[in-house]
C-alpha cells in the first residue's frame, strides 16, 4: 500500500437513502497505538436522506476541506437538519464549525456527556442539541426512525450507537472498526481484515470489556444487518464473525484471574493515549484492565475495583500546577482502599511542569507502595518511542504480578512425561530484530524453523507478552540473526531491559535491506516479510518469507538451545 496517495473521499450507496463517505488516509494519521500497524486508515461518515437529512460522524481537520467539497458536490449541505455524532472528538471541530456557517441551522445529536464535550470543542453554549438517553427515538421520515443506544466507556464517555429499523443498519462509531485503507467499502473476504480487527480490538476495547460486554447486551436483540463502523470497511459478510469475536475477547478479559485499576484523566488526551498504551502491555501479558477515567467515575466504582485488583496505575496531566480535582479524589480513595502489598505505577503528560506526576508519586511512596515501574513523565504529545515505553512497561508490571502470585501459590513443579518428551525438541539460537519509525527493538529466539521451500519461508513463535510482538504483523519485516556458538550475544539479550532501554547498545550492527538489525557478529542473517500469523495459546505463530540473507561466518557452527522440560524456554 502507497503512502504517496492522496489523501481522497470514497462514496457508495449502502442502503436505502443512505450513503457513506470515506475520507480515507493511505498513510498512518497520528501517534497513537491504535495506528502501530502503520496500514492508513477511514474516516467514516454516513448521510441519510429522508423527509429530513441527518448527517453522521463528519470526520476530524485532516479532511475537513475535502470532505466538504466531495458532500457538496452531491448533496446541498444547506438543507442538512442533524449531525449525529456518536462521540465528540476536539479535532472534528473544525469541519463541525464549517458546516454550522454553511448551515447554521443544524441541530446535533448526541449523548448527554458529548453535548458537553460538544459545547466546549465547538466554544458556544447556543448550540442547539438533542440529546439522546436511550429511549428516545428521531423520525427522519420515509421510514427511517432512528433509534439510540448508549454505548460508553472510559475512554470513550459519550459512545452513542445509532439503529436504523428501516435499513438494518447499526452505525457502530468505535465498535467493530479496523484501522486500514484500502478500496473495499464491505468486508467481502473479510477473513483478511481479521488480524486488523483484532489488533484493533485489543488497542481500543480490551481496556474496557466490562464496557464492551454491557454494550454487546445492549445490542443483542437488534436485526442487524450491517455495521456502518467508523473506521475501516463496513461489516456486511463478517457481521456473525465479528460479533463472536468481540463475545470471545471480552469473555478473556473479564474471566482474566488478575486485574489493574488503570485510573486516569486527560486534559487534551495525551495522558488518556499514555493510558492506552499501558493498557495494552497490561492486556497482551494475560492481565485484565479495569480502565477508569475518574472524571466520569463514581468514588464508589473506583473503590470497588481498587479492591479486586491485584495492582493499580494512575495517571494524570498537571494543571496550574496540581493534578485535576477528580485525579485527587480517586488517590486519595486509594490511599484509603489499597493495601501497601499491591504493586503500584504512575505516569502522566504535562506542558510546562509536572507537579501532579510528582505528587502522585512521592504520595504512594511514603505510603510504602511498591513500584511496577518507572513513573513515567512525558512532556507534551507522546511519540512513538514514548507509546512503545508506555506499553512494555504495561507488560513489565503485569509480569510482575504474575510472578508474585506464582510464588505465593506454588513452586515450579516437575516436568510430566509430555513435558519432558516436548522439551527434546531442539533449535537453533537466534536474535530477531525490527524497527518501526523511530523504535529499534529486538528478541532472544530459539522457536525458529524452516517452514516452506518455495518459497523459502520459516516460522517463529512469539509470546503475545514479548515486546517485539508489535512488529510481527503481516506486511511487517524483521532480521532473523542466527548465532554462532558462543555466548556474548546471547547474555545481551538475556538481560533485564527496562522499558525503551537501547537492546543494542555496544554490539556491532549495519541497517538490513529492510530497515531492520543485522548483528555483524552473528553466524548469519536472514531478511524476512510477515505474510500471516495465528493464535497459538500464549504465543502467535508467525509465517514470514525470506527475501534476503548471508552467512557471515563460514567457519562457526550454530548455536542450539537444548531443554530438559517444555514448560520453559
Amino acid at each position: 500500500m502507497s503512502e504517496t496517495k492522496p489523501r481522497d473521499v470514497q462514496i457508495l450507496p449502502i442502503g436505502t437513502d443512505t450513503i457513506v463517505l470515506r475520507s480515507r488516509s493511505w498513510a498512518r494519521l497520528r501517534f497513537e497505538i491504535e495506528y502501530a500497524l502503520a496500514k492508513g486508515t477511514t474516516a467514516n461518515s454516513y448521510l441519510i436522506q429522508g423527509d429530513k437529512n441527518a448527517l453522521l460522524d463528519p470526520p476530524g481537520e485532516t479532511f475537513t476541506e475535502i470532505y466538504l467539497q466531495a458532500l457538496q458536490q452531491r448533496f446541498d449541505v444547506k438543507k442538512l437538519d442533524y449531525v449525529i455524532l456518536g462521540h465528540v472528538n476536539p479535532n472534528r471541530a473544525a469541519t463541525l464549525k464549517a458546516l454550522l456557517e454553511i448551515a447554521p441551522q443544524i441541530t446535533f445529536v448526541c449523548s448527554n456527556p458529548g453535548a458537553i464535550n460538544l459545547r466546549a470543542a465547538l466554544e458556544k453554549d447556543d448550540l442547539q442539541i438533542l440529546v439522546m438517553r436511550g429511549e428516545d427515538t428521531l423520525d427522519l421520515g420515509k421510514g427511517h426512525h432512528l433509534q439510540f443506544i448508549p454505548t460508553p466507556n472510559p475512554r470513550y464517555a459519550d459512545e452513542l450507537c445509532t439503529w436504523d429499523p428501516q435499513t438494518e443498519i447499526l452505525f457502530s462509531d468505535k465498535l467493530f472498526g479496523a484501522h486500514i485503507c484500502s478500496d473495499q467499502v464491505f468486508d467481502e473476504g473479510w477473513e483478511v481484515f481479521n488480524e486488523d480487527r483484532r489488533y484493533y480490538f485489543d488497542c481500543l476495547m480490551a481496556p474496557h470489556a466490562r464496557q464492551v460486554e454491557t454494550a454487546l447486551e445492549k445490542l443483542a436483540d437488534l436485526s442487524v444487518r450491517m455495521y456502518a463502523t467508523g473506521h475501516g470497511p463496513i461489516v456486511r459478510y463478517g457481521l456473525i464473525d465479528i460479533t463472536k469475536g468481540y463475545r470471545e475477547w471480552t469473555k478473556q478479559q473479564t474471566s482474566a484471574d488478575m486485574t489493574v485499576a488503570l485510573i486516569y484523566a486527560s486534559a487534551y488526551g495525551n495522558t488518556a493515549t499514555l493510558a492506552q498504551a499501558i493498557a495494552r502491555g497490561i492486556t497482551k501479558a494475560g492481565v485484565s484492565v479495569e480502565a477508569i477515567n475518574c472524571e466520569f467515575t463514581e468514588p464508589e466504582e473506583i473503590k470497588a475495583a481498587i479492591e479486586k485488583s491485584a495492582g493499580f496505575v494512575i495517571g494524570s496531566p498537571t494543571l496550574g500546577g496540581h493534578a485535576p480535582t477528580p485525579v485527587q479524589t480517586a488517590l486519595g480513595i486509594v490511599l484509603s482502599t489499597a493495601t501497601n502489598n499491591k504493586l503500584a505505577g504512575v505516569f502522566g503528560s504535562f506542558g510546562w511542569s509536572g507537579e501532579a506526576v510528582d505528587l502522585i508519586e512521592s504520595k504512594l511512596k511514603d505510603a510504602g507502595y511498591r513500584f511496577g515501574f518507572d513513573t513515567i513523565r512525558v512532556k507534551f504529545k507522546p511519540n512513538e518511542v514514548t507509546l512503545q515505553t508506555c506499553e512494555e512497561a504495561g507488560t513489565d508490571f503485569a509480569q510482575a504480578l504474575k510472578r508474585a502470585a506464582k510464588k505465593s501459590v506454588v513452586a515450579r513443579q516437575p516436568a510430566s512425561n509430555v513435558e519432558q518428551a516436548v522439551g527434546r525438541i531442539v533449535g537453533s539460537i537466534c536474535v530477531v530484530t525490527a524497527t518501526q519509525g523511530e523504535v529499534k527493538t529486538g528478541m532472544l529466539a530459539s522457536w525458529v524453523t524452516q517452514a516452506s521451500f518455495n518459497p523459502p519461508g520459516l516460522t517463529i513463535a512469539v509470546a503475545k507478552d514479548r515486546a517485539m510482538e508489535n512488529m510481527t504483523h503481516t506486511n511487517n519485516k524483521f532480521v532473523v540473526n542466527i548465532l554462532a556458538e558462543g555466548r556474548e550475544i546471547r547474555k545481551q539479550f538475556m538481560k533485564v531491559y527496562a522499558p525503551g532501554q537501547d537492546r543494542f547498545a555496544g554490539l556491532d550492527t549495519q541497517e538490513s535491506n529492510n530497515g531492520g538489525i543485522i548483528l555483524n557478529g552473528a553466524l548469519a542473517y536472514l531478511e524476512c516479510s510477515v505474510q500471516s500469523r495465528m493464535e497459538a495459546g500464549d504465543h502467535w505463530l508467525v509465517y514470514a518469507t525470506v527475501d534476503d540473507g548471508k552467512v557471515l561466518n563460514q567457519d562457526a557452527v550454530t548455536a542450539v538451545h537444548y531443554r530438559k522440560s517444555a514448560n520453559y524456554y
